[in-house]
């Protein structure tokens, strides 16, 4: 009753003028994600016989699911359209699509990456432990194009934001990314610098030529596809704290800021502002320097230095990448249980000491992030947390699965429900076989007419014989 009172207050106070846009905007946002709770109007059933590794709802009517399986097997979900309706009550999707291992071109092992092509529902990309990376066709659901890696591939990622080029980045366990071309049909070239296989795969959201790779030796990697070599390396122990100020100082980046998490302290930041106000040169001095360090920036670009090359991450594989929706800031998970938060700028890690956690160590991680950003889904174990993106304290924990929780997806396409927010899958070990239940929708007390979706997947192995690859 008092969290209803309030949200009045927020509305009445927005009505009057009093609350700024993007005050209440964060407000209702903030007020979905923290009233999410587990749904038993709607489930998924799943073909899977085994644990589901990838999950990504399309980029262009965020309408279908596609999901990638350790059976070898991929399908395709609506949903908003249910099959069926139990007890005229419990609305169930069955797949509309599936490939598996009967298929003439099925996979022959796991699926360990399954992604939609970004600008068109009729091609989905599957990779695969059986060395293979696939283009197929949804309608005719036949491969209309393959590659051949040269070890079991970890990710597969195509950038969303691409209009020059149609590339399929794919990291293996060959210490090599290979760029597949889906307009040719070939490999245009591959990207040499990590001592070990490559476990995840993320585009820059701000530009479609930059790469981020994370490898099982604990080195994050910044490539621009054009150039030869990487032309960055994360350092965990170069730093800054927090967040970048806003550019401009005024009130509405302001609210902004407030809304979404502290920034660095005013005291620090005025200080180096000053400092640089009591530095300054002539106009001869800042252009030789510039100059100088323009140099320098060039002759490290292609193999960088011997220091710089060796710099780590995470102290083990790099398990997840997960860009900002801005495109300025990097989330990695890492095999040591930690997960960092980085300015793509500057290359600093902003030392967000995000709460205790324990994460898989063997096997990649999908993570997710809200639109704002705020929160940061993150799979632990059997749970999903939420975290605050910029504090690292925890903001909810979603239980239900049974078993190890690989990878969530967040959308935030409309939707024709109104008090509903999209969820999970819960996995679950039935009569010897691996059998795998979605249960979608997390309720929300929020009206209007968008609303944010949630989801979350498991990973079941039976006993220690059966991995869930």
């Amino acid at each position: 009753m008092h969290a209803d009172w309030m949200w009045l207050e927020e509305v009445k106070g927005r009505e009057r003028g009093e609350l700024r846009t993007r005050r209440f905007e964060a407000a209702a946002r903030a007020r979905r994600a923290a009233s999410l709770e587990l749904s038993n109007r709607k489930e998924f059933a799943t073909p899977h016989h085994g644990a589901v590794n990838s999950l990504q709802v399309d980029l262009t009517e965020g309408r279908y699911l596609l999901s990638g399986a350790s059976d070898g097997s991929a399908a395709v979900f609506d949903v908003r359209s249910a099959t069926e309706y139990e007890a005229g009550f419990i609305a169930k999707h069955g797949n509309i699509l599936l490939v598996d291992k009967q298929h003439e071109n099925g996979h022959k092992f796991a699926i360990s990456a399954a992604v939609w092509y970004p600008v068109d529902t009729g091609l989905f990309v599957t990779a695969s432990f059986d060395h293979f990376v696939k283009v197929w066709d949804t309608n005719s659901t036949q491969v209309v194009m393959d590659f051949k890696m040269p070890g079991k591939v970890y990710s597969a990622a195509m950038s969303p934001i691409a209009t020059t080029h149609m590339l399929i980045a794919t990291g293996s366990a060959d210490v090599q990314v290979r760029l597949c071309d889906v307009a040719s049909g070939a490999f245009t070239h591959t990207l040499s610098g990590h001592r070990d296989g490559i476990m995840s795969l993320e585009w820059s959201a701000s530009s479609e030529w930059i790469l981020m790779s994370g490898g099982c030796d604990g080195a994050i990697r910044f490539w621009d596809i054009r150039r030869a070599g990487c032309f960055r390396v994360l350092d965990q122990s170069r730093s800054q704290l927090g967040r970048r100020p806003p550019l401009l100082q005024n009130t509405n980046d302001k609210d902004h800021m407030d809304s979404l998490g502290p920034s660095p302290s005013t005291r620090s930041y005025s200080a180096q502002k000053r400092t640089s106000n009591s530095k300054k040169k002539s106009p001869d001095l800042r252009k030789s320097q510039n100059l100088t360090h323009g140099q320098m920036q060039q002759r490290l670009h292609p193999g960088l230095s011997s220091s710089q090359n060796r710099a780590t991450a995470h102290y083990g594989a790099v398990t997840g990448l997960r860009t900002t929706t801005d495109g300025m800031y990097l989330l990695s998970s890492g095999s040591d249980s930690r997960l960092r938060l980085w300015d793509i700028d500057s290359g600093c890690n902003t030392l967000v000491n995000f709460e205790a956690m324990r994460l898989q160590t063997g096997k990649p991680l999908q993570l997710a992030v809200t639109e704002d950003p705020s929160l940061v889904f993150v799979p632990c174990m059997a749970s999903i947390k939420a975290y605050n993106l910029w504090t690292g304290t925890t903001s909810q924990t979603f239980r239900g699965h049974y078993e190890l929780v690989n990878c969530c997806y967040y959308s935030a396409q409309d939707q024709e429900c109104r008090n509903f927010i999209l969820a999970a899958m819960i996995g679950k070990f039935l009569c010897g076989l691996h059998q795998l239940q979605l249960l979608l929708k997390w309720k929300t007390m929020t009206s209007g007419t968008g609303f944010l979706q949630l989801m979350r997947i498991t990973g079941v192995t039976k006993n220690s014989c059966t991995s869930v690859y």
